[in-house]
């Protein structure tokens, strides 16, 4: 036989292009599994949350629980003298011992250290200082509320994932299944690991390490028997393969030997697309197709086989999956805001990583350790040392990423007002582009706009309503950022009013009922357009916000205080009929308002920019949005304004 010869080396990046063409993902089945079985698989949809977690009121601490109430008085110098708790009829001045993660009882509302606690005698205890209602208690939903969106659709689970499933109530998890790889080592020389090696017999570990590579990358290795030197049954070995497989490995037989029959038996079988790359080690290698399968014949030299894998099949196994395989270098990266640390403590902060410009900007979270949703969340670890006191605003410091520096890239930042439909946006946009994410942080409208004009954040939610004006955004982007360059989309039509209990058992029809002395409000934080709506709306009223109980009390998103008043804490809230409907509660509603995302200018004209936009007008999109309930997405992807 005559030997072969190059007629054309492909470059590597066209090489890459030709053989992920013939890769389809939609080809690969789904299946569900349990959750324990779930480490590394990729999830086939968006995993929501199915209760609140926690699903009860939760002590903190090993103590003792009270009625804050009944602690008012005490004093380091002043002490108060409690009694054990009743059980059929709870009293006044007295209390329960608790240990962390027990549920409280109905009576109690706060949690004292047992460190503070003085025993007295046998029944008597004393303590030396007031508590605030829910001092250390984990309330209900702290860590996540029913229905909000736990993990994306293409998300490699992690063992903090797992966890994060198993408190929100789900014990199996629907993946995408393990691609399978077919392996088939050639060549009359090759013997198995243990037989006798005689001169010119060699050792097949080439398979093992290839199989090690696409386990590692998500796929389901298939090791076959070898196949001799033999063009027919190379040909029968490589048809059973394609035909059981999703891809299949033939390993040497491809250079241009005399016995190297590989590209022969792929172009009589199938499609020969390419024979020879333009990368060493690696030129060898073979690039084909059988029945719609790709067919990759590896080099036999074991460098050249590692590195066709890595250039070659992993990319295909990431394009099955739609999912990026983990690679976990470290990065330097500045903080927006200043963060405290404790001096003495090595600690290390969960961060959101996302890249402004030339700036990567590492975003903390929640430090709180049963918040098991911000390792969900979290891009990175930023280790700060224990004789640092904390980083200052714009100060850099070392990161060790959770997710590859190619995830982080694609991270889109969204800081600013929360809204359900920030999620969706996430998902919609994951359908059409796997390799991007929304990182979204929850500051309230004004905050996110401030973190723009700062070069913090790609985007941010806003809905400010202008008492003068009565329009929505504009004049507060105009009189806060007038220099900073943004372009201002319409998201959202979407209804605000009050969240009641399931029934309305107060009887709440209309603002002015916020005022009665046995309704408890919970209000947003200041800056949040909630918080700007309902105070325009009290004045348009003439009620002085002092009148309304809880009006001081804060909380971040719609969906807290839809938990709020899901569980007790308080008999109403303003918010989005969305937050309502996902909690089984009623709502009253008292406007219709405007939700847009306010955008980096820049961004807004990259091809990033371009893709979030045309995810923002698609009709999935708006069709999974209007489905929250409250929302009119008519004009959404709108351009309302821009400086």
């Amino acid at each position: 036989m005559a030997r072969k010869r190059y007629l054309k080396k492909t470059p590597l990046i066209e090489a890459r292009e030709l053989f992920l063409a013939t890769v389809n993902p939609s080809s690969l089945a789904t299946e569900e599994i349990a959750i324990d079985d779930a480490l590394d698989r990729i999830t086939a949809e968006p995993v929501f949350a199915k209760i609140s977690s926690p699903h009860y009121h939760a002590s903190a601490m090993d103590g003792i629980c009270v009625r804050a109430e009944e602690t008012f008085g005490a004093t380091e110098f002043v002490g108060k003298k409690l009694s054990p708790v009743n059980p059929e009829s709870p009293g006044a001045d007295c209390f329960k011992y608790v240990d962390t993660g027990n549920a409280l009882p109905g009576w109690a509302n706060a949690v004292i250290m047992i460190e503070k606690v003085h025993q007295i005698d046998a029944t008597t205890i004393e303590i030396f200082e007031s508590v605030a209602p829910w001092n250390h208690v984990r309330l209900v939903g702290e860590d996540v509320v029913a229905t909000e969106l736990l993990l994306p659709r293409s998300h490699r689970l992690r063992p903090y994932d797992l966890g994060a499933m198993l408190a929100a109530g789900h014990t199996t998890v629907r993946v995408k299944a393990r691609p399978r790889v077919g392996i088939i080592p050639t060549g009359d020389e090759i013997i198995q690991p243990g037989e006798e090696p005689t001169p010119g017999a060699v050792i097949d570990f080439n398979s093992t390490v290839l199989a090690a590579f696409v386990r590692e990358w998500g796929g389901a290795p298939v090791k076959y028997p070898r196949a001799r030197d033999d063009e027919q049954i190379l040909t029968a070995a490589l048809e059973r393969a394609a035909a059981e497989c999703d891809l299949v490995a033939i390993i040497a037989g491809s250079s241009a030997g005399e016995h190297d029959l590989t590209s022969d038996v792929v172009a009589g079988a199938g499609e020969l697309l390419a024979h020879g790359i333009d990368v060493m080690p690696g030129k060898p290698a073979v690039l084909g197709s059988l029945g719609g399968k790709p067919v990759l014949g590896v080099p036999g030299y074991p460098v050249s086989a590692i590195v066709i894998a890595r250039e070659i099949l992993r990319p295909a196994l990431e394009k099955f999956l739609s999912n990026m395989a983990p690679i976990l270098p470290t990065v330097r990266a500045i903080v927006p805001k200043k963060i405290a640390s404790h001096l003495g403590l090595e600690e290390f902060i969960r961060v959101t990583l996302g890249r402004v410009g030339a700036t990567l900007v590492a975003v903390p979270l929640a430090r709180g350790a049963g918040v098991i949703t911000t390792m969900v969340h979290a891009d990175g670890l930023m280790r700060i040392p224990s004789l640092v006191e904390g980083l200052n605003a714009g100060e850099a410091a070392e990161v060790e990423l959770l997710r590859p520096m190619a995830d982080i890239e694609n991270t889109i930042l969204c800081t600013g007002s929360h809204d359900l439909a920030i999620g969706v946006l996430e998902d919609q946009l994951k359908q059409r582009h796997p390799e991007l994410k929304i990182a979204a942080t929850n500051v309230g409208s004004l905050g996110g706009l401030l973190a723009l004009q700062r070069g913090e954040t790609h985007m941010a939610g806003t809905h400010l309503l202008d008492a003068d004006s009565g329009t929505y955004n504009i004049p507060d982007i105009q009189r806060a950022i007038p220099k900073t360059p943004v372009v201002l989309v319409h998201l959202a039509q979407r209804e605000q009013g009050i969240i009641v209990a399931r029934g309305n058992p107060k009887g709440i029809t209309q603002l002015q009922d916020l005022t009665r002395q046995d309704i408890r409000f919970v209000n947003r934080q200041p800056g949040s357009g909630t918080r700007v709506l309902l105070d325009y709306e009290l004045k348009k009223l003439a009620i002085d916000n002092r009148a309304v109980a809880g009006y001081e009390r804060e909380e971040f998103t719609h969906m807290a205080v839809g938990v709020a008043v899901a569980s007790g804490l308080a008999d109403a809230g303003l918010g989005v009929r969305a937050a309502a409907h996902a909690l089984n509660l009623d709502f009253v509603a008292i406007a219709s308002e405007q939700y847009d995302l306010l955008i980096e200018r820049d961004f807004f004209e990259s091809p990033r920019g371009a893709e979030l936009l045309a995810t923002i007008c698609s009709e999935p999109f708006k069709a999974a949005v209007s489905a929250l309930g409250g929302y009119d997405t008519s004009q959404a992807g709108a351009l309302l304004y821009r400086q």
